[in-house]
């Protein structure tokens, strides 16, 4: 047993030492704090933002800001111990590279192969998912567009401004989500002057909904803060990457939380009655138009239906930016072929996997029900978190290395990666079957990967 649990430790140290030695030795390290914080956001404030608030009011009613400071709570303890394996692993392919340094290639090709599709997945849902916002644009200006065709036009733009390199990925999103973000800061402070505004709609419906129900409205919110760890997998090309990768996290969190609460509550104190139900029955899909358009009237809607469209985009564009370093990442390993570890000599951008993230993401389009599929990547992302968590308490009682190397350490350490992994497990229960199918999906696929090629 004490031979075993040496032998354990030893190539959990051989591991931590490949990894440093991996880290960056590709890309250029170009993104500094602000960076970070501005991709992470972006990556959270699309859908999660701008769709997600009338179906969470559909299950829970006006409370729902109560809902998304919930989650924001059980995702906290993801981001500490991802803030802590990033310090010590500032590697790109984030989660992925923690989970094989920790547990091994064949769990590193589960989690590679799963977290890949899911960014995929949603970053198709962000594409489709502006659907509503154009349509009221569209109505707005008078003209006529194929939307699928604008999904594929966007798709095509963002693909390559990936290649072109993150430096243009950042200037693109950062006008994008400060204006945005401006606009919204505005609408809310004049709802907050107006005296129709019933601040205690929010206030009550949030304390009087079932405990059931808020935490089934939780399960459903979490995935809006998926997005904050999503940096960690561009590890490799952030300048001093043990503090600005925890940091940046964090406070994009932080950011994050504040956002979410703030505008739900605003937005459901703003506008009476069960506004989230349209006259046909179905769920209001353009809830920020809705909000501002109640507050300002059409005109500053419709510029606000544009920004969604706009950040929407956005959105998708730091999801290809991810998942395209986890098959870099594996490709790095021997897990994949050695062809999507070559990086273009003139942009220092990993090109074929961002292609062929790409290339999936069209397929995916056109071909699946995304909304649906999106869901069920929804509980993998889930485990993930769990399997964080369950990564610090693996590394701090096993590896002395790992205490020495990273540079920042999460708090209240177990407690807090326990909180993780028992909220996160209850979250799966609440979400049924359809967590368990697409953690079933990654697995097999994974595992096919892995034997197939990987292990070879």
């Amino acid at each position: 047993m004490i031979v075993m649990k040496k032998e354990i430790t030893s190539n959990l140290i051989k591991n931590l030492t490949k990894t440093h030695q991996n880290v960056s030795d590709k890309f250029k390290h170009t993104i500094s704090l602000s960076g970070v914080i501005i991709i992470s956001l972006s990556s959270m404030l699309g859908s999660g933002l701008f769709v997600m608030p009338t179906f969470a009011a559909d299950i829970m009613g006006p409370g729902i800001w109560l809902a998304f400071l919930i989650a924001a709570s059980i995702v906290l303890p993801g981001a500490l111990s991802k803030a802590e394996l990033s310090s010590s692993m500032p590697s790109s392919g984030g989660s992925y590279v923690y989970l094989e340094r920790t547990y091994g290639p064949l769990v590193g090709t589960i989690s590679g192969i799963g977290l890949w599709a899911s960014f995929m997945l949603k970053a198709s849902f962000a594409l489709i998912g502006f659907s509503a916002y154009m349509y009221t644009v569209t109505t707005y200006f008078d003209i006529e567009l194929n939307m699928m065709l604008v999904s594929f036009g966007a798709l095509i733009l963002i693909t390559i401004i990936n290649i072109y390199g993150i430096k243009k990925v950042k200037a693109i999103q950062t006008p994008i989500l400060i204006v945005t973000l401006g606009l919204l800061f505005i609408m809310c402070v004049v709802a907050l002057l107006d005296s129709s505004t019933d601040l205690s709609k929010p206030w009550n419906g949030a304390f009087s909904a079932d405990p059931l129900t808020i935490a089934e409205t939780s399960a459903f919110v979490f995935v809006a803060y998926a997005g904050v760890t999503k940096v960690a997998a561009i590890g490799g090309e952030v300048k001093q990457p043990e503090r600005n990768l925890p940091y940046g996290m964090l406070l994009s969190l932080l950011i994050a939380t504040v956002l979410y609460c703030v505008i739900t509550f605003m937005m459901m104190a703003t506008i009476p009655g069960e506004w989230w139900i349209s006259a046909d029955g179905s769920v209001v899909e353009d809830p920020i138009y809705v909000f501002v358009d109640a507050v300002a009237g059409s005109k500053v809607g419709a510029i606000a239906a544009v920004l969604a469209v706009l950040t929407m985009i956005s959105m998708a564009l730091a999801a290809i930016l991810a998942a395209s370093r986890f098959l870099f990442a594996m490709a790095r390993d021997n897990l994949l072929p050695q062809s999507l570890e070559d990086v273009n000599a003139k942009y220092e951008t990993p090109h074929w996997p961002i292609i062929l993230t790409g290339i999936a993401m069209a397929l995916a389009i056109y071909f699946l029900p995304v909304k649906d599929v999106a869901k069920l990547a929804s509980g993998f992302k889930i485990m993930i978190f769990m399997a964080i968590n369950s990564c610090i308490i693996v590394l701090r009682r096993t590896d002395n290395e790992h205490d020495l190397v990273a540079k920042y350490k999460s708090p209240m350490y177990p407690y807090i990666q326990l909180w993780g992994i028992f909220a996160g497990l209850g979250l799966i229960i609440i979400m049924g079957e359809k967590a368990f199918i697409g953690a079933g999906a990654a697995l097999v696929v994974g595992v096919l990967t892995y034997f197939s090629y990987g292990n070879k």
